[in-house]
């Protein structure tokens, strides 16, 4: 394991990040040229972030020939690509209190490998359909947590304004429900496709690795049932045109199947079971 001081570091610095991406929503007087000029410098420190971050991340994964994928460094690794690929998406969307929150909610997964320290080393982290089934697997669920936290923020949004809940304005500015609906579903059709890459490669990477073409065990059912889950609310926006709150909601319960799917799994195996 890396040194336990950079975990510590680098947890402090998306937790100070977040503080100050939240400073900057609260400033409503500041110009929009300092607006602006505030968020530039956020998005120079996010990246020099996740750089630290990274750097971190190879460090423990990669401390022996093998990878580790224990649960506590895999959800490390899974919240830094959604910060990454959040920040790609800032630069075209403002989406008010959703990135300080992501950032607290990063520090935390960053410490979780010091309290769920089993190692779980991997032999086969040299073969290519498990390199690409690692990375694709990753960018889908780094995208399916940015459209969760996105439904979370939305339903809120759409409390502010029946309920006139006043005290909802502490969120900030944020882009019109009809625009972060059409958000929502770009990140569920890309996230969608991701995940079905995810599926495909797991079935090549399977048959590499243990020579049978597809396994049914609880982590496959549970992806299998959140690709359905994602499917039909595409497929529904398209014939009967779902959006808003139900949206929101079936968004928030596929995620939750992935959830089950992958920590879930691995927390029972590793933690209850202590079994790698």
């Amino acid at each position: 394991m890396a040194d336990t001081q950079l975990y510590f570091i680098t947890a402090a610095l998306y937790l100070l990040l977040g503080f100050r991406m939240l400073v900057l929503l609260r400033a409503q007087s500041r110009s929009a040229e300092g607006q602006a000029r505030g968020e530039g410098m956020v998005r120079v420190l996010i990246l020099g972030t996740l750089v630290v971050h990274g750097f971190l991340l190879h460090r423990a994964l990669f401390s022996e020939d093998q990878l580790d994928l224990s649960l506590g460094h895999s959800l490390s690794l899974t919240a830094g690509v959604t910060v990454a690929l959040y920040w790609i998406v800032s630069f075209r969307y403002r989406l008010g209190i959703l990135q300080p929150v992501l950032l607290w909610f990063t520090a935390l997964m960053v410490l979780l490998p010091l309290v769920l320290p089993a190692d779980k080393q991997v032999s086969y982290s040299g073969l290519l359909a498990f390199k690409v089934h690692l990375v694709v697997s990753l960018m889908a669920y780094g995208l399916f947590a940015i459209a969760a936290l996105h439904a979370i923020l939305m339903a809120m949004l759409e409390r502010r304004l029946h309920d006139h809940d006043k005290r909802l304005s502490l969120l900030g500015p944020l882009p019109s429900l009809v625009a972060m609906d059409s958000l929502l579903f770009q990140m569920v059709l890309a996230g969608f496709l991701l995940l079905t890459a995810t599926l495909v490669s797991g079935v090549f990477f399977s048959e590499a690795l243990f020579g049978k073409p597809f396994l049914v065990n609880h982590k496959v059912v549970f992806s299998f049932i959140s690709w359905l889950i994602y499917g039909s609310l595409l497929a529904g926006r398209q014939i009967w045109g779902v959006r808003g709150r139900r949206a929101a909601r079936w968004t928030l319960v596929g995620f939750a199947m992935l959830l089950v799917a992958y920590v879930g799994s691995k927390f029972v195996l590793e933690v209850l079971l202590h079994r790698g």
